[in-house]
């Protein structure tokens, strides 16, 4: 698994198989992995759960179409269709006064959700390591939105989530990662949240620019991540953020891409802890 102490959970959620990993005890930390193809709690959250669960109870759940979770998508908000997941979810292991932490599109869920007026997962603070704000348009999310399933397209998806050439180079990791695309409905439920009508084809470009959530509405403490080598982010896309959420900071791990919480754990834990801390 993950590490000591480290256990799987299910649960029903509404009538939805939902599968979890959670470890330790005290305040707790809601751990939220990205929306690639291939991705999890445990791929995700696996290098930092073991260092978190030493002074949090963290819960890390597979959302909707990931992991062992159930394989559902809501064609008209998949946005709100998970978000209303994770806040029954919450409910239910009476999770409460919480900092969520989101890798990618967690880190975006998360977001968005404090920007309502009743958020569904009550944070207490937010830590978005790389979610929210502005892509790049380049060969690298292009591997992430045109992903075939096959081998070699999981390894494009790879390359592009991390700054260090031997994540790609390690065909062992590549296979895991390719391994859970294809979960049976995995690649479907992802693959469909990426569907757009062709009369509105250009909602791709406007979801890549990151519009849609209106930051400054947000009111809780924020800690925006950047990796200094992201290649799926443009430069200064932390800093456009950061600028529009009233109380908020950010902090640039180096030498790490997309998943500063993977490619640089050791950096990325005592950020997450520390922030943790001081918003309690």
């Amino acid at each position: 698994m993950t590490g000591p102490g480290v256990v799987r959970r299910t649960l029903v959620v509404d009538g939805v198989r939902t599968s979890y990993l959670e470890a330790g005890e005290g305040t707790p930390l809601l751990l939220l992995h990205g929306g690639e193809f291939g991705g999890g709690a445990e791929v995700c959250w696996e290098h930092v759960i073991p260092g978190l669960a030493e002074h949090h109870r963290v819960v890390a759940p597979d959302l909707l179409g990931f992991g062992e979770t159930d394989k559902l998508i809501d064609f008209v908000d998949g946005k709100s269709r998970r978000l209303a997941h994770l806040g029954a979810f919450c409910q239910l292991l009476d999770l409460r006064d919480m900092i969520v932490v989101g890798n990618s599109m967690g880190g975006m869920l998360a977001l968005l959700d404090a920007t309502r007026e009743r958020p569904v997962v009550p944070a207490a603070g937010i830590v978005s390591l790389t979610g929210g704000g502005r892509l790049s348009s380049n060969e690298h999310t292009d591997a992430l939105f045109e992903y075939d399933g096959s081998l070699e397209g999981m390894r494009r998806i790879v390359q592009a989530l991390f700054a260090d050439p031997s994540w790609p180079a390690d065909t062992g990791y590549v296979q895991r990662r390719h391994a859970l695309s294809l979960t049976p409905g995995a690649w479907e439920a992802i693959a469909a949240a990426r569907f757009r009508r062709p009369v509105l084809d250009g909602e791709l470009a406007v979801s890549r620019t990151g519009s849609g959530i209106d930051y400054a509405a947000i009111a809780v403490p924020t800690l925006m991540v950047a990796g200094a080598e992201d290649k799926i982010k443009p430069a200064g896309w932390a800093d456009e953020v950061c600028a529009l959420i009233p109380d908020s900071r950010q902090a640039v791990v180096p030498a790490a891409g997309h998943c500063p919480q993977i490619e640089a754990a050791k950096t990325t834990l005592p950020l997450i802890l520390e922030f943790a801390a001081k918003s309690r």
